[in-house]
Order: C-alpha cells, then sequence, then structure tokens
C-alpha cells in the first residue's frame, strides 16, 4: 500500500490559473517539472507540449486585473513530475 495518490497522466496543455480551461486540479497538485530548451524552468504559468512553446510572467508587469503579464516563449517543452 501506498501513502501517495496516483499521479494521472501529464496533460499536453497545462496551465496553473484555475479560471481557465486548461488547468487540471489533479495534476496541479501534484509538483510538476518543466525543461524548456535543456533548461529548468521554474517559472512556468502555461505549457503546450504538441505547440512546443510555454508561458512566464514579463517580470513585475501586471494587467488591469492585478494578473502578472505573460509572455509566450516557443522551443522544445518537456513536463514531468518530479
Amino acid at each position: 500500500m501506498s501513502d501517495q495518490p496516483e499521479k494521472p497522466p501529464l496533460p499536453d496543455r497545462l496551465s496553473v490559473d484555475p479560471r481557465s480551461p486548461f488547468h487540471d486540479k489533479a495534476a496541479v497538485q501534484h509538483a510538476i517539472g518543466i525543461r524548456f530548451n535543456q533548461v529548468e524552468r521554474m517559472d512556468v504559468e502555461e505549457y503546450c507540449v504538441s505547440e512546443g512553446w510555454i508561458r512566464v510572467p514579463a517580470g513585475r508587469s501586471l494587467d488591469r486585473r492585478g494578473q502578472p503579464l505573460l509572455i509566450k516563449l516557443k522551443g522544445v517543452v518537456e513536463a514531468y513530475y518530479s
């Protein structure tokens, strides 16, 4: 018997924002690592493996709703449970 719950398969596209249609509560509860162009990233808000992009905050800039402004970076994306 294991104490840790079963980890669901990682989706192709995932967002940490609960308002997003791509938010998966079961997957976000576990620690997820993102490797972008062979570099470990800790600031990823959303990713898509098949399209090859991530969204990260653009410095300290906020939008009119108080959420961080996100920029899209394109490259090789690898998602995994850490």
